[in-house]
């Protein structure tokens, strides 16, 4: 029995090694785009989803007013999603600036009404690139220059930009912040790696011919969440190559930490509810790995109070991901200028091994609250 434990946890040990390193050279094959252009010529749809978002959306709308990118191939449109609060009233009051406001007015529930949004707003929209973001998202004055800039240099369909979170005011809050890059780098290592397979919504463009050419949310629409990476992964089987990260400081969006247990878990569980619906089974396989290889963690752990041996297994395991995940993290924090974040990467550690195995049960239960609505 030792011995089969000893071979199935440095075996999957081993896998997640090979994985970090994968993710190491993806991120390293990035390279940051040319400089800033001068000129453009797309025509850019900024797609916003907004659900009781009045104590955030006038700071989201005023950096999208201060955006450098010329007016004149600029079009916002924000879709009010059945809001509770002063959230509509709010957008519509920036009308006379160019703001559009959709309201969704749907008579039977759904249980995706954030895809139902973007398709009604691309639907209704002008431009040929759409860019969508969150209502709860900050950007500098570049963001959307430094998005278009790197589509209209590259023959690219599809770009996933960076996400961080900033304003952290606990510890609970930095160490999402950690974790949250250690996901955004994946998403990037794997664009690298040429197999695009995650992003994040808060930061994605599209050109609008190739949403309606891959049946938009169509076949993905059934489930509420999913709005970004199943899209993603919907364009990447037809264009493979094509899809890019922007390795650029200018193209941040920032995003805030959730600030209670219960709401990060809530937003966690609703990720990984996305992942059984993953159509390229390799990133399933190396999904329930990494799941796997948590999950042998915590049963050498828990026996190491039976025999000192699996206490030495689980040391060994977790020495090995310590470093290697530094080694990945490290050059991924140094791009959002927050190297300092990985100094808790070995307090975090041990509390995301048990989060993980938790969550990746959670995520695959079939109903969860999300804005207030239970959906699956």
């Amino acid at each position: 029995m030792t011995a089969l434990l000893s071979i199935i946890s440095l075996s999957l040990t081993g896998i997640y090694l090979l994985l970090l390193i994968y993710f190491i050279r993806g991120w390293a094959s990035i390279k940051p785009p040319k400089a800033h252009q001068e000129t453009f010529h797309t025509r850019v749809t900024v797609l916003i989803a907004a659900r009781d978002e009045e104590d955030n959306i006038v700071l989201t709308i005023g950096d999208l007013l201060a955006q450098d990118y010329p007016k004149e191939l600029t079009e916002i449109i924000i879709v009010d999603d059945h809001s509770t609060d002063r959230t509509a009233d709010i957008i519509r009051s920036y009308a006379d600036q160019g703001i559009k406001l959709l309201q969704l007015n749907e008579d039977r529930p759904l249980n995706s009404y954030k895809k139902k949004a973007i398709a009604r707003a691309i639907s209704m929209s002008s431009g040929d690139l759409m860019v969508a973001t969150d209502a709860d998202c900050r950007m500098g004055s570049q963001w959307l220059s430094s998005v278009v800039g790197y589509f209209e240099s590259n023959d690219l369909v599809m770009i996933s930009s960076p996400v961080a979170y900033f304003d952290e005011r606990t510890l609970f809050e930095y160490l999402q912040a950690l974790e949250f890059s250690y996901l955004i780098g994946i998403g990037a290592a794997f664009i690298g790696n040429r197999h695009a397979s995650t992003c994040n919504g808060a930061n994605l463009a599209y050109r609008k011919d190739v949403f309606y050419e891959v049946g938009g949310f169509k076949g993905i629409d059934d489930l509420a969440s999913g709005d970004d990476e199943l899209l993603l992964q919907k364009v990447a089987a037809k264009y493979h190559g094509r899809i890019g990260f922007l390795k650029d400081r200018k193209a941040i969006v920032y995003t805030h930490a959730k600030h209670t247990l219960r709401s990060f878990l809530k937003q966690r569980r609703r990720w990984a509810s996305k992942s059984t619906h993953y159509k390229d089974k390799s990133i399933v396989a190396l999904a329930v790995s990494i799941w796997l290889f948590n999950l042998s963690l915590l049963v050498n752990a828990g026996l190491s109070f039976y025999d000192l041996f699996y206490f030495k297994l689980f040391l060994l395991q977790f020495l090995l991901k310590f470093v290697f995940e530094t080694a990945f993290l490290l050059p991924v924090t140094s791009f959002f200028k927050r190297p300092g974040l990985v100094g808790l990467l070995l307090l975090l550690n041990p509390i995301h091994i048990i989060y993980f195995v938790y969550i990746g049960l959670l995520g695959n239960s079939r109903k969860y609250e999300w804005k207030g609505r239970m959906v699956k």
